[in-house]
């Protein structure tokens, strides 16, 4: 836990955001102190919850059933005090947010459902690949931890990789859209990051193979 958190103080000193929004973004007590200032706030960018056809294939409607996810996960441009530049790519996987680094100051933070206790990871990437609808091959170790899972998933709406994918580095970790968006805000992977699909395809079209990702 000390390692992780000079980690954090070393590369991701203050994220704040800029106009009202409800307080405990990041979490509560002393973290969300030392990133916020205290309370959080920030202002919500638009964040389309019909499928826009026009711009991707067919995606799976909402799941009426499934609890919506946390206003606090959507979509939002905040203030950038760290030390990344522009372009680059910065994942809070304590709090579950991943922050695009904008000019000015500014960045634009999504939520995210990153790995389940004993599959967190920490360092520094960069994108290797980028795919839109990818299939889903799962490595020899997830099928031996469940064999009840194909071997192979076609891309498409049913595919857990979503949307996108974005591929990092020589790893088998990625940052991907999910078929499951009521896990966004959760640990739930195996070491991959999710995002809501409107959220990973607003990513990809900001950056391109050899983006700088600083996981934290």
């Amino acid at each position: 836990m000390a390692k992780r958190f000079v980690l954090l103080i070393g590369s991701f000193l203050v994220l704040s955001p800029h106009a009202a929004f409800a307080a405990g973004d990041y979490g509560g007590g002393f973290l969300e102190f030392l990133l916020a200032g205290g309370a959080a706030h920030g202002r919500a960018v638009s964040h389309p919850t019909a499928v826009q056809r026009s711009s991707y294939s067919a995606m799976a409607e909402p799941d009426a059933s499934q609890p919506a996810v946390n206003p606090v996960y959507l979509r939002q441009e905040v203030d950038y005090h760290g030390p990344e530049k522009p372009g680059t790519i910065v994942i809070d996987t304590p709090n579950r947010f991943l922050f695009l680094v904008e000019k000015g100051g500014k960045a634009l933070r999504y939520g995210i459902g990153v790995g389940r206790p004993g599959f967190e990871w920490a360092g520094v990437k960069a994108i290797s690949r980028k795919a839109e609808w990818p299939a889903w091959n799962p490595p020899s170790d997830m099928l031996k931890r469940r064999p009840d899972l194909p071997a192979h998933v076609a891309g498409g709406p049913d595919n857990p990789l979503g949307a996108r994918a974005l591929y990092l580095g020589s790893s088998l970790y990625r940052i991907h859209g999910t078929n499951q968006p009521w896990t966004i805000g959760a640990n739930v992977s195996s070491g991959c990051i999710r995002m809501m699909n409107d959220d990973v395809i607003d990513l990809y079209n900001h950056v391109r193979v050899g983006t700088k990702v600083v996981v934290m």
